[in-house]
């Protein structure tokens, strides 16, 4: 009898990332009935988890790793094989490599699904005439240059908003209190949605041939699949293919 493969979710980087990315697997699943749909677990614990941005900067020593590692160890636990986590920080080479290092001391056997990597591969298979992209994340992520140091190994330039644009308006549509994605997920405030749409329109302006919505939380507010002439990437979604594809190919949406 041929084993049960089982998705498991890294939730709570926000909690609503964890709840879209789940969603995204629904939809990209053909299924007709409860039954067709595949096995899956998400655990959310976002009060164990520190905020990634913070450490990456170096504004924190509370490294999220630990966290990680043990919530991945919790759902191989409870019968996760490959494991997707939902936020683009976390793949900063200072949190992933020691998520991975602490699973090998651990002797973990599950398969990680690398989500900027997958976005590599999307960008190659679907467009490959795309030699420039623009990045919308937080801060942390494009100051990690997790994105630009992957895609320039393909041959693709990556644009980032001006330093000034990247804090008073792309971080701040995420990170404000009063208005922002991870203080109002749903709805997502008009004031959060206008500024990510206006720095996405600055980089289709400098050349941007394809926008990358590198934070896991802009999807809640970006629904545009274009932009004029640019497309416009979720690389949640791509996570969510890249899990279907390692577990069920055959139940992939074409």
């Amino acid at each position: 009898m041929k084993t049960e493969l089982v998705i498991g979710v890294v939730g709570g980087m926000g909690p609503y990332a964890g709840i879209d990315l789940v969603r995204k697997i629904l939809d990209e699943t053909q299924a007709g009935s409860d039954q067709e749909h595949l096995p899956l677990i998400l655990f959310s614990l976002p009060s164990k988890v520190p905020d990634r941005t913070p450490f990456v900067l170096g504004a924190s020593v509370d490294n999220p790793a630990p966290a990680l590692a043990e919530i991945i160890l919790q759902l191989e636990r409870n019968g996760a094989s490959v494991i997707g986590m939902p936020c683009n920080t976390a793949h900063a080479p200072i949190i992933l490599d020691a998520v991975r290092s602490i699973l090998r001391e651990k002797a973990s056997g599950v398969r990680l699904i690398h989500m900027i990597q997958e976005t590599g591969v999307f960008l190659q298979r679907h467009y490959p005439e795309v030699r420039t992209v623009g990045l919308l994340a937080t801060t942390g992520t494009v100051r990690s240059g997790i994105y630009q140091e992957s895609l320039s190994a393909l041959g693709i330039r990556v644009l980032v908003p001006p330093d000034a644009e990247q804090e008073e308006v792309v971080h701040r549509a995420i990170y404000d209190p009063q208005y922002g994605i991870k203080a109002r997920s749903s709805p997502v405030t008009e004031q959060a949605r206008q500024f990510l749409l206006d720095a996405l329109h600055h980089l289709v302006e400098r050349g941007a041939e394809a926008i990358l919505l590198g934070c896991t939380e802009i999807p809640l507010a970006i629904h545009e699949t274009r932009i004029g002439q640019s497309a416009v990437i979720d690389p949640s979604r791509i996570l969510a293919r890249a899990l279907i594809e390692a577990t069920y190919p055959e139940r992939l949406k074409s």
